[in-house]
């Protein structure tokens, strides 16, 4: 069943799921799978090729009639015409991440879209209240990607925010299933955002190489990269990713150099394949829509199961 909360009802969606905006692999494939289930897909730009995003976008539109929305990560951002170039895709909803969440929150909202600002700590999220954001995705250090250098755990971190605003806060770090989304809801979360799970999608773009890396890896197969310096990033262990644990800098950025032929050629060498510690609780390859109809199910079931448990 459908779900009736402050994101669903902001979104214009049926289940309060959204599909991280994974660089290169956040387009209209996946994305319009995502939507065309009820839940919400999302299109990077931080690859920072704007052409091939607005014909990523113009797919989205003969792909799904459903809402989706657009992701600008502050850190990548290669045009400073980024905001007029999302206005004018006719999305309503927005992303922001990586960066100061003043920077783009009130031209974006002037022009009618809501805006979340992915926050890593709680420091962060006061401040993208302070800037004005509709809503908050809350991180979790569990999850895949560029991360604060000083991770927060989801279970520490989701609550510690609602604790200190109302905004509608979509949790993201750790989640792939329904249990995993009942208790982010339980935290405080009305809404979830998955990254790991949709890169081993069956319609990720990504080789299957990668899709089968993140099911054969353990929980404990990842690798926390450039910890003491910026960008930090959560890694699938790898013989690259392990030889680069000690190495800090910003040198850590010329390893993507090679990114597509890890992404799209297989070579699982070639570059750094993102990943949260969640890789150890995946075992298949799905499609999105089995993803999000099982997730929801499970959902359903856990909250039934804990109240007809603990209540009255």
């Amino acid at each position: 069943m459908a779900i009736s909360n402050r994101i669903t009802q902001l979104l214009g969606i049926d289940y309060p799921i959204v599909q991280a905006p994974m660089g290169w692999i956040a387009r209209s494939q996946l994305a319009s799978a995502v939507s065309n289930t009820g839940a919400l897909g999302i299109i990077e730009t931080s690859s920072g090729q704007l052409d091939a995003i607005r014909e990523e976008i113009k797919k989205m539109k003969a792909l799904t009639d459903r809402p989706f929305g657009v992701n600008i990560a502050h850190a990548f951002v290669r045009d400073e015409e980024i905001v007029n170039f999302v206005i004018q895709q006719g999305v309503k909803f927005v992303t922001t991440s990586a960066g100061d969440p003043a920077r783009y929150c009130q031209q974006l909202k002037a022009a009618g879209l809501t805006v979340f600002h992915v926050v890593p700590t709680l420091k962060a999220a006061m401040k993208a209240v302070e800037a004005g954001v509709d809503g908050l995705i809350v991180e979790g250090g569990e999850g895949g990607g560029f991360k604060n250098p000083q991770p927060v755990s989801t279970m520490v971190l989701l609550p510690l925010v609602r604790a200190n605003t109302n905004l509608p806060i979509i949790a993201a770090g750790g989640i792939s299933c329904g249990r995993t989304m009942a208790a982010a809801f339980a935290l405080g979360a009305e809404g979830v955002q998955m990254g790991t799970r949709m890169v081993a999608a069956e319609e990720s773009p990504v080789h299957p190489n990668w899709k089968q890396a993140i099911i054969d890896a353990a929980e404990t197969d990842t690798v926390f990269l450039n910890q003491f310096s910026k960008p930090a990033l959560r890694a699938l262990r790898t013989k690259k990713t392990t030889a680069l644990e000690q190495v800090h800098g910003p040198q850590i950025m010329a390893e993507f150099g090679r990114s597509q032929d890890l992404y799209f050629g297989g070579d699982m060498e070639a570059s750094i394949a993102l990943s949260g510690q969640v890789c150890g609780r995946i075992n298949s390859v799905e499609p999105v829509a089995k993803i999000v109809k099982e997730t929801m199910a499970e959902f359903d079931q856990v909250i039934a199961d804990l109240s007809r448990q603990y209540s009255g």
